[in-house]
């Protein structure tokens, strides 16, 4: 056996919180505002859904894993080197010598602008190899949480067969957690499958994110959090993000929990999606309760929401706890800026409007 083979072997067997199964693929974002054609150069960055969560949790003290595949390329190198720095296991990181590593360019700017650019170049990757013969099993049935994107899914064939896989009742799964994640620019010919793609896969899922937004252009469900939950009953545990609105989080046989988003200072928007994900399987990790996990989603995402990159690193979490913690007026009246994870909480008891 190689050493390399030993290493994936003893990963395998390794227990650990959460595995994230998904493509990542290294980011180059702008110097300046404007568009791409007038950027004169770009930082690199790292940038996936899942990876995004497994780092976060990770950052946040729980033990995560990612498997995926990058290719024996420089910018595969960067993002095994630069996700295992923040904790997570890479070791079951698969390098492909056929494909290259997914990369992509962005814009400064809000994405739900008009002048929002993406320029993705994954077409071919070695993630979009993924398949159900080429990922080890035990690798990610070891985590107490498997957590998945829909964005796997309009990766390949070969993606989506897997994602069904992973899906499906089996002996021994761990709770699987699915972000819906709807990107129609990834479908592209497969686009008029998607809606039922997600929402099969979604319903296999015991836990699961969407975003009122996605679910309107997705499944065409609009009315709110009650009709989305209409839509899905099947999950033991359905989350709908409602923007800067809030969450309702709906639990199986229990009353459906609502918690307003914080007001926020926003640097940039990506990555406070994966972010709530993270804080709200690390509260479900804990045992904590639905609001709880609801507010530790939003102090996850306004960790990223005030940071420039996908990836922010969290409050300590007796930082999250305290705040976490505060009485429904307190909660509304906090205000969180840029550094606000730097340091404590100032007054978080105080009536009256707190910036930390």
């Amino acid at each position: 056996m190689t050493a390399e083979a030993a290493n994936a072997a003893e990963a395998a067997q390794a227990a650990v919180d959460v595995v994230a199964l998904g493509e990542s693929m290294v980011t180059f974002l702008p110097s300046r505002a404007g568009r791409l054609a007038d950027v004169p150069s770009f930082d690199r960055g790292i940038g996936g859904a899942e990876s995004n969560v497994a780092c976060a949790l990770a950052a946040a003290g729980h033990r995560t894993r990612w498997v995926s595949r990058v290719g024996a390329d420089g910018f595969g190198d960067h993002l095994v080197e630069a996700i295992a720095r923040y904790g997570v296991d890479t070791r079951c990181v698969g390098r492909d010598p056929h494909r290259p590593t997914g990369i992509y360019f962005r814009t400064a700017d809000d994405r739900d602008t008009d002048a929002h650019e993406v320029l993705y170049y994954r077409a071919g990757s070695a993630a979009s190899a993924m398949a159900p013969r080429s990922v080890d099993r035990e690798a990610l049935d070891a985590g107490r949480i498997l957590h998945l994107s829909g964005i796997t899914a309009a990766l390949s064939a070969d993606c989506l067969a897997l994602l069904r896989e992973l899906t499906a009742p089996r002996p021994g799964r761990p709770l699987v957690s699915f972000d819906v994640n709807y990107r129609p620019g990834l479908w592209s010919g497969a686009a008029s499958e998607s809606p039922r793609v997600l929402l099969d896969l979604a319903r296999g899922a015991d836990l699961v994110f969407v975003g009122e937004d996605e679910a309107a252009d997705a499944w065409g469900v609009t009315g709110g959090p009650d009709a989305i939950r209409a839509a899905l009953p099947e999950p033991a545990t359905l989350v709908v993000k409602q923007g800067s609105g809030g969450a309702t989080v709906y639990t199986e046989g229990e009353p459906a929990v609502f918690q307003a988003a914080l007001k926020v200072d926003v640097v940039a928007p990506v990555g406070a999606g994966d972010a709530f994900a993270a804080g709200f399987l690390s509260a479900t990790l804990r045992g904590l309760t639905a609001d709880q996990r609801l507010r530790h989603g939003h102090l996850m995402a306004a960790a990223a929401l005030t940071v420039p990159g996908d990836l922010a690193t969290p409050p300590a979490r007796e930082h999250t706890d305290r705040l976490a913690a505060l009485d429904a007026e307190a909660w509304g009246t906090l205000r969180l800026g840029p550094g606000w994870t730097d340091g404590v909480p100032v007054n978080t008891e105080a009536k009256e409007e707190a910036r930390t």
